[in-house]
């Protein structure tokens, strides 16, 4: 099958050779820039291939400034690979609250495992095993093989893309798998054989500083502003194209928190789906009034001595966005129904791993214990 030209792929007036020779022109000025610009992250002071990896896999949906004091506590309690593989999952799942995105942390001990059982505890500095195991993706196998290993493979993210599509002043929509393949191929015969990890990585702190996702780029502080067509179009703001992205759809709830002098009443999630296997706080489907939050705790054997109304809160996943009331049930006792557990106070802060989008519920909760003291 003929290959399809890069051009017509990324929509670009250029012929295929300028489109490489504009990528083979990129690192020298860009590394340089990143080894003098920087920024002090954690994981970047010791690249070893399980620190690179953890921050990698704690980095996806998420910002580098919530990461820092997770991947800091994460590391302190599972310091190496053997650590993750052996350890309890409640101990995984509290160490991971609140970054969300828990199949993360269970894909990264599953890893653990497979690195335990096929190669002795040692990380394998190859991209294609590391491509084999739980939870690496091209991206992810490309910036552990890359940063740790040297190993010349591009490391494809959003800010790679974004960083590469002004560059070009691309039209094609970056969401698209032969695009995406399209910038991989390019990144690879441009890729630097001798710093590959600095090369990688400048296009990601690029992308997350100068050229990022949100407000102007400041292009007049960048290193490829000479090269870059879509500063020279005087539009880089316009780049990339994505295509639209779908409504997340809407599920209202009411959350009950239900508490006694000796703690609050939560309850396990199925293993499948969504926050599979975590704890909540019990919840009824639809937005209840009073009396109905009465009812739904009657038909759990609850008998509240008082009902109070809390605040509504909301919480957006990937596809899905959760409209939530909720009532305080302030108990004498609490016998937990089947499926149930009553968590001591001090447990529901040390010992259960809660979704952050229950943050809220569990802030009311905390503060409801004061009212048995």
């Amino acid at each position: 099958m003929t290959r399809k030209p890069l051009h017509e792929i990324l929509h670009l007036p250029l012929p295929e050779e300028e489109i490489f020779r504009l990528a083979a022109a990129v690192p020298e000025p860009l590394v340089g820039w990143y080894r003098q610009n920087a920024r002090d992250l954690p994981w970047r002071r010791e690249p070893t291939p399980y620190r690179v990896w953890v921050s990698e896999i704690m980095l996806q949906q998420t910002r580098v400034e919530a990461v820092k004091p997770y991947y800091r506590r994460f590391l302190e309690a599972l310091p190496d690979i053997p650590a993750l593989a052996a350890a309890p999952e409640e101990q995984l799942l509290k160490l991971w609250e609140g970054l969300g995105y828990y199949s993360r942390a269970r894909n990264l001990q599953k890893a653990a495992r497979q690195i335990m059982e096929r190669y002795g505890g040692e990380m394998p500095p190859s991209y294609e095993l590391l491509l084999d195991l739980a939870g690496f993706g091209e991206y992810t196998a490309g910036a552990v093989a890359s940063i740790a290993f040297g190993i010349p493979v591009p490391a494809v993210d959003g800010n790679v893309l974004r960083v590469f599509s002004r560059l070009l002043a691309a039209e094609s929509d970056v969401l698209a798998p032969a695009v995406r393949k399209g910038y991989r191929q390019l990144l690879l015969a441009a890729m630097p054989q001798d710093r590959p990890g600095d090369y990688n990585q400048s296009l990601m702190e690029l992308g997350a500083t100068l050229c990022a996702p949100n407000g102007p780029p400041r292009c007049g502080e960048c290193p490829l502003a000479r090269l870059c067509r879509g500063y020279a179009g005087g539009n880089p703001g316009a780049f990339p194209v994505k295509s639209a992205k779908k409504e997340r759809r809407v599920e209202e709830k009411t959350v009950l928190v239900a508490a006694c002098l000796e703690g609050v009443l939560l309850r396990r999630r199925p293993d499948g789906g969504l926050l599979a296997g975590l704890w909540e706080f019990p919840w009824a489907e639809g937005r209840l009034s009073r009396e109905e939050a009465a009812a739904a705790l009657a038909g759990w054997g609850i008998a509240p001595q008082k009902l109070r109304a809390l605040r509504p809160a909301k919480h957006l996943f990937t596809h899905i966005e959760w409209r939530m009331d909720g009532f305080l049930a302030l108990c004498g006792e609490i016998s937990p129904p089947e499926g149930t557990a009553l968590a001591r106070w001090e447990e529901l802060e040390a010992g259960y791993a809660l979704p952050s989008a229950f943050a809220a519920f569990k802030k009311a909760a905390l503060a409801a214990k004061e009212e048995f003291a």
